[in-house]
């Protein structure tokens, strides 16, 4: 059963919370618990001994991460040069754009009212230099514009913080009585330069301040635009069954594919109801392909989990992850590639069943055998040969081994007689022992170590059984014995 989670109220202090060294702290904080004397790097035990009702929730700071890189891309609707400026802002190169919009004023007013409407409260400032902006933005006004020729006095009464100095670089400029840029930039130069001769240029007070107000430069290294793999159909009415228009669609995206030299990996179909609503399903495959008639039978297979609502008049499919793809020679014999078979079939098969239920080993190096192997989503993994054993092991392994009772034991060795599945079984041969000990840097401490045996019984099978533990070992009572495999 799932609880109804409520959103909390403006006037309710609210905070996000990380892992710390003494438990979690404090990674970013509402209005109302600023407002409450609640910083960044507080531990949450004594934030909240003093706030009761402070509203705790955990961060997510890759989800942050991805989310600003996907601002940073949808503000380019303002200008061609974006990125993202550290962990929590968007730095835009408007030279030449601020026009189209009605001047500066009125871009910033825009970009207000479109980050509103996701539900974003923007602090916005622009100035003729990177540093300046940086700086306004986060320790000035919550919506400013500086002139060329203001620089120096815009940011002069800002904290030196505001030049994205570290926190060590802040607390020696505040020794000596430097706490504002204009402090700073009243100082002799060379009295400076000596004591920050020694700083990388992003941590030296005075570079930092020379990119501020423009004595140096300070371009935007702007990452170039996700190329876009990505086809459109507009329907002249609405329709509820995108099958007919699949076809097309496939084909046009893998001409785009085919000339870009790439495959597809992942491919996302889209409807846009006219109820202004969209539905869309992903298919993924094994690996890079542009074959229209096998990404074609993927897509019928998942139509199934689009509703069309009222009926929908555009489609979309786009290819969200890609991979280059050279073009392939067949073979002078006409035989089929059988790796292209497997990747085929893991594809419908993931298509039709799921990515969870399609599944196969994967091997990682450990002395516990049941450790050896696990089994992982074949569309997100390589197939590898298992490990080759230094000793023979079971066809079959069970897992987890299956406890027997032992009715007798040969001192120190394997047991002559023992009950499996209320099954009595005679030893007639056997073969031993190998030792595992358990491996520290994994097992909790206190785990016993085991003694396998191979053993052949009466009717000619054979079993790997171990004993858990040694008598008088000091980790436990007596030792206990399990069933783990079984020979071919």
């Amino acid at each position: 059963m799932q609880k109804d989670r409520t959103v909390p109220g403006h006037d309710v202090p609210v905070v996000l919370a990380t892992d710390g060294t003494h438990g979690p702290v404090v990674h970013a904080a509402s209005a109302a618990a600023r407002a409450r004397d609640v910083h960044i790097g507080a531990r949450v035990a004594d934030a909240q001994a003093i706030h009761p009702d402070l509203h705790v929730e955990p961060a997510d700071p890759d989800g942050d991460a991805a989310m600003l890189d996907r601002l940073a891309l949808w503000a380019r609707r303002w200008c061609p040069w974006t990125a993202r400026d550290g962990a929590e802002g968007i730095v835009l190169d408007t030279t030449g754009a601020a026009h189209l919009f009605g001047g500066e004023a009125a871009l910033l007013r825009d970009m207000a009212d479109r980050f509103a409407m996701q539900g974003l409260t923007a602090r916005l400032a622009m100035a003729p230099t990177r540093g300046a902006a940086q700086a306004m933005a986060r320790h000035g006004a919550a919506f400013g514009i500086c002139a060329a020729g203001e620089v120096e006095k815009a940011i002069a009464p800002l904290p030196v913080g505001a030049l994205r100095l570290d926190a060590e670089t802040v607390r020696l400029l505040d020794r000596l009585g430097l706490r504002t840029v204009g402090a700073l930039g009243a100082v002799p130069r060379t009295a400076l330069m000596r004591r920050f001769a020694g700083l990388a240029a992003d941590r030296n007070p005075l570079v930092l301040l020379d990119r501020a107000t423009g004595r140096l430069p300070d371009p935007l290294n702007a990452p170039a635009d996700r190329a876009r793999r990505i086809v459109r159909t507009r329907l002249a009415e609405p329709v509820m069954d995108a099958a007919p228009h699949l076809a097309e669609l496939a084909a046009r995206l893998c001409t785009d594919l085919s000339e870009a030299g790439e495959g597809a990996r992942l491919l996302r179909l889209t409807v846009y109801r006219i109820d202004g609503d969209c539905r869309s399903s992903d298919v993924a495959t094994a690996c890079a392909s542009r074959d229209p008639d096998h990404l074609l039978r993927l897509l019928h297979g998942r139509l199934d989990r689009i509703d069309p609502g009222f009926g929908f008049d555009l489609l979309t499919l786009e290819a969200l992850r890609v991979e280059p793809l050279d073009a392939g020679q067949p073979g002078l014999d006409g035989a089929r590639d059988p790796d292209a078979d497997v990747s085929a079939l893991l594809d419908r098969l993931t298509a039709r069943l799921g990515p969870d239920r399609v599944r196969w080993s994967a091997w990682r190096q450990s002395h516990v055998p049941e450790r050896v192997e696990r089994r992982v989503p074949a569309l997100g993994a390589v197939p590898a040969d298992p490990p080759d054993p230094a000793r023979e092991r079971p066809v079959r392994l069970l897992d987890p081994a299956e406890e027997v009772r032992v009715i007798y034991a040969v001192p120190e060795g394997p047991p002559a007689r023992f009950v499996w599945r209320r099954v009595e079984f005679d030893v007639l041969r056997r073969e031993g022992p190998e030792r595992i000990a358990p491996e520290w840097w994994r097992d909790r401490p206190g785990t016993r170590l085991r003694d396998y045996y191979k053993v052949e019984v009466r009717d000619g099978r054979r079993f790997w059984i171990y004993r858990e533990g040694l008598a008088q070992d000091g980790r436990g009572g007596a030792p206990r014995w399990f069933l783990h495999g079984a020979f071919a």
